[in-house]
């Protein structure tokens, strides 16, 4: 449902001859410039480019898009408090099993992942850092039974993995007009120190990735920015290929060592691992993938995410915060920002509810079967990237596909739909242009490096601290009003820029 426009008229009309000069111009734009991917093969087939060379234009609207100030400031100053908020959270390892214990018998992706944690933990953690590059995503709200209230955000989701296009970013506000990530990035890579090995090697970045990457030029941004400007040797690792080019030393540090397949000759020790593959059940096809993963979890790398990070970004915590009546958010940040800081954040949260049989899990149970009730909501289960919501009438269909086996609910939450202001943009995607009604997700990315803690003799754990925090820049999406799904990467929305008005 979307609210009444609260903008003033806009875009502005335009003819054809000016429609014309205005998509040429983004076409030759983007190109020059790199605010490109690789096509994908539903408009470029892969027999047309087999050995997968050709560029297109990103998905991006003709405008930038009117978004009220005072939303945009919001979310950016609560963005180092939600930094805060999720590298505490993945400090506390004991609440995290509280968590994760609720979903291993409903989601297997989960159990596996806190399988790694677990095998790992057996031997010990010799890295002590983690970094986080996160971002967190939200919508305007607007009161539809209140049109002159204030119009307030509210967050859609918390990314603590894969949070890309932070380069492509950076390429769209200058388009319709990298460094912070980067400099995160950086960070973590001076953290680890010199090398560990005997004798040293040189020191280097891997971006583990997938096969096949059609956002390669957003994550290239960052890679080319790291060894241009910071001279830090950077690769691309494919998950797939992790034990063929990896090994971890014997040694009580357990350096990772990275062969270039292209450069046998010089081994290097990777200070930071950055994760753009391994957040979907789909890239743990085979036993392997699994071996590949527990490898690198192991090793002294620093992991951007770790798997304990990757854990804490799971719907459940969200679901957990948000709750109403909740008490984990203060426990979490009243010693780490001021009781107005929380307000704020508490502020940016819908009603969101388990579906298990607690009371609140009861009245989810209640709104999700009620055809007329599920209009309101989502449906959304335990993962990363576009593409797996369930929306407003087709929630009760969707239960009723589950089966009485309640354990499989109870790997979803229910969240309350957050109403945009109406708005009205053109978006050109794949060579075609559509214009008409649009919805915008605002990102925030936000840098955390912090350390984990260690347990002593006693078992006691201490709590670690945070070493770098600042929040990072910015990333609107843009999505037609009948898409239900905002990911640029996985194909619905797209990326575009701010217009700010004062309301």
């Amino acid at each position: 449902m979307m609210a009444a426009s609260i903008f003033p008229e806009y875009p502005p009309q335009t003819t054809i001859d000016q429609q014309e000069f205005l998509l040429s111009s983004i076409k030759n734009w983007s190109v020059l410039n790199g605010l490109a991917t690789r096509p994908s093969p539903t408009f470029v087939p892969t027999e047309v480019d087999s050995s997968g060379s050709l560029a297109t234009t990103a998905p991006v609207t003709f405008f930038p898009s009117l978004f009220p100030r005072n939303c945009f400031d919001e979310a950016r100053f609560i963005q180092q408090a939600y930094n805060q908020l999720y590298a505490a959270i993945a400090r506390d390892r004991t609440w995290l099993k509280e968590i994760v214990e609720e979903l291993i018998e409903v989601d297997d992706f989960i159990a596996r992942l806190w399988n790694v944690h677990l095998e790992v933990e057996k031997d010990g953690y010799v890295q002590d850092l983690s970094l986080g590059l996160f971002r967190s995503d939200y919508m305007v709200h607007q009161d539809v039974d209140d049109t002159t209230a204030r119009p307030t955000i509210k967050q859609v989701e918390f990314n603590t993995m894969a949070s890309s296009f932070g380069g492509l970013s950076t390429k769209v506000s200058e388009l319709h007009s990298i460094g912070n990530l980067t400099l995160g990035l950086r960070a973590a890579h001076i953290a680890y120190g010199p090398s560990k090995s005997n004798p040293p090697h040189p020191l280097c970045i891997l971006f583990v990735v997938q096969d096949t990457e059609t956002n390669i030029f957003d994550q290239l941004f960052l890679s080319v920015t790291l060894e241009s400007t910071h001279q830090i040797p950077t690769f691309r690792l494919p998950f797939t290929r992790t034990l063929d080019h990896t090994v971890v030393s014997e040694s009580a540090h357990r350096t990772l060592i990275y062969t270039p397949p292209h450069s046998p000759l010089t081994a290097y020790e990777v200070t930071l691992l950055y994760f753009r593959a391994g957040y979907s059940p789909t890239e743990y096809t085979s036993p392997t993938a699994w071996q590949a993963r527990l490898h690198l979890e192991r090793s002294a790398a620093i992991k951007c995410p770790s798997i304990l990070t990757h854990l804490a970004g799971s719907k459940k915590i969200q679901q957990e915060l948000a709750t109403p009546d909740s008490p984990h958010l203060a426990r979490f940040l009243s010693s780490r920002v001021s009781a107005d800081v929380i307000e704020r954040i508490r502020s940016t949260f819908v009603t969101i509810y388990p579906l298990d049989h607690s009371e609140a899990g009861k009245t989810a149970v209640a709104l999700a079967t009620d055809a007329e009730k599920a209009v309101d909501y989502v449906l959304k289960p335990q993962r990363e990237g576009g593409g797996n919501n369930i929306y407003g009438a087709r929630i009760p269909a969707f239960l009723r596909e589950l089966g009485d086996d309640r354990r499989k609910w109870r790997g979803h939450i229910l969240m309350e739909l957050i109403k945009p202001p109406a708005l009205r943009n053109s978006i050109l995607r794949n060579g075609k242009v559509k214009s008409g009604e649009v919805i915008g997700e605002l990102g925030i990315y936000g840098v955390c490096l912090w350390r984990n803690g260690k347990a002593d003799e006693r078992g006691w754990e201490d709590e670690g601290e945070v070493l770098e925090n600042w929040e990072a820049g910015f990333l609107l999406r843009t999505k037609g009003r009948e898409s239900e799904e905002g990911g640029v990467a996985a194909g619905f929305g797209a990326v575009d820029s701010p217009c700010l008005v004062d309301l």
